[in-house]
């Protein structure tokens, strides 16, 4: 009986691993390891007999966000179709039994997935994609907007300038996500305000994601005495915009050129509120960075060598730092993460897990059509390659041998054909020609409303 459980668990995972083109012999076929997939299922309560196991339930969660729809009911008749084209009975219709079943998939295990295959990807990118060695970090912080619940509200609390009953509950994620691939390496969460939930205080919590090798780019925001030390003791280094409460005067410290120094910063007295006054005074009293000017512009870096860092290339890099605004672009636009929605804090959180876990599955097939036909993840259409899944996979999962291989290759074959980034227009104007729809905005709370009419 084990063996055969072995057996059927093992043909689940092929299945879930070949609806998202995972094939065998492919380049990066491994970032979504078995090992990751194996413990989803262990941690999720479920019955053998159940329509809903697991992996069902998680592959039409992914698609459920992937499509444009986005509802309960289409991934429900997602389900459906699949076990009539396995020749199995059909399920019924009605979204209760998958709502339920997506309540009791484990929240850690599906967090650590993003995790897992982040930073799988970013680890395996070819030296061609790395900049002087270095693969490159970037990160940002951004917000999305969540139904307005009461269990919403007490944990992701609506802006303080916003009237009860007419904002939304709002939640704040900082990512770590990778220049090469695009993939999310690492993320975290918490409401938009209140102490420690700022942005350094999210980052301070992925400090232990960043591995050697890494080059992390970030806003002015990051440019702390603190994020700047403890980094410098890991061994990464960092490039961000000077901070717009400092300074820089080039006529101190040791001159490596025009507008180009290194210089000692000391310790400040007052410590970041994330850190602790043990951890605070461990930091060293000083760091020795390296300032520089571009354009106007002040930069401060820890790459010191001025002949194999030149200034110049060190500011055309952090250009690139504007790529995690398409990023999240992509994820809140083209995926509908910019209202989530579920109704409760923790099917909020699998929400957010959900769509990071979506998002690194595309990201990981653009690396594959990438390295295998000699192109640049980032010159690849993201939403292109989403819309190629979304249609191949329920054909792909019927395919074995010779077809499956075939029919993979097409398709990463088409998705290395849609180039973008390379287009060159005339700029446009930021307006738009349709009407929107003449409808009043809401002044008073939904309840107050309805008894006026």
């Amino acid at each position: 009986m084990t063996n055969l459980i072995r057996t059927r668990i093992r043909w689940q995972i092929d299945s879930f691993k070949k609806s998202f083109l995972h094939g065998q012999k492919l380049p990066f076929n491994d970032f979504f390891p078995a090992e990751t997939i194996e413990a989803i299922i262990a941690h999720t309560p479920h019955k053998r007999t159940s329509v809903f196991s697991p992996l069902i339930t998680l592959q039409a969660f992914i698609f459920q966000v992937l499509s444009d729809d986005c509802s309960c009911k289409l991934a429900v008749a997602g389900v459906l179709v699949d076990r009539i084209s396995h020749g199995q009975s059909a399920n019924s219709i009605n979204t209760g039994p998958y709502c339920k079943a997506r309540q009791r998939l484990s929240l850690t295990q599906m967090s650590q997935a993003v995790a897992t295959t982040g930073s799988r990807l970013h680890q395996q990118c070819t030296m061609a994609w790395l900049w002087h060695g270095l693969n490159v970090v970037l990160a940002d912080g951004t917000t999305v907007l969540m139904p307005d619940t009461p269990k919403n509200q007490a944990v992701f609390p609506q802006q303080n300038n916003q009237k009860p009953g007419l904002g939304f509950p709002i939640v704040r994620l900082l990512a770590l996500i990778s220049l090469a691939t695009g993939v999310i390496i690492d993320y975290r969460h918490g409401p938009y305000q209140g102490k420690g939930t700022g942005e350094t205080s999210l980052f301070s919590q992925l400090l232990n994601s960043l591995l050697t090798g890494d080059l992390l780019l970030a806003d002015r925001y990051y440019c702390t005495f603190a994020i700047i030390a403890l980094l410098q003791a890991q061994g990464i280094p960092v490039l961000f915009p000077l901070h717009a409460n400092k300074k820089a005067d080039f006529r101190l410290g040791s001159k490596l050129g025009a507008k180009d120094h290194l210089v000692e910063w000391k310790k400040p007295q007052r410590k970041p509120v994330w850190m602790t006054t043990l951890a605070y005074a461990d930091l060293p009293e000083l760091v020795t960075v390296r300032e520089f000017k571009i354009k106007g512009i002040v930069y401060v870096t820890t790459l010191l060598n001025t002949k194999q860092f030149n200034k110049q290339e060190l500011a055309n890099l952090y250009n690139e730092r504007w790529k995690i605004e398409l990023d999240f672009l992509a994820i809140k636009t083209h995926m509908g993460m910019e209202m989530l929605r579920c109704k409760t804090p923790e099917m909020v959180k699998k929400e957010i897990a959900v769509h990071f876990l979506a998002y690194n599955i595309i990201r990981g097939n653009l690396a594959k059509a990438a390295v295998m036909h000699n192109k640049i993840p980032r010159q690849l259409s993201f939403r292109s390659t989403a819309q190629l899944i979304c249609q191949a996979t329920k054909q792909v999962v019927v395919l074995t041998g010779k077809q499956l291989a075939h029919a993979l290759l097409a398709l990463l074959k088409a998705m290395a054909s849609t180039s973008i980034g390379l287009q060159k227009r005339k700029n446009q104007p930021r307006a738009i020609k349709r009407r929107p729809k003449p409808f009043p905005l809401l002044t008073v709370p939904r309840h107050e409303a309805r008894l006026s009419l």
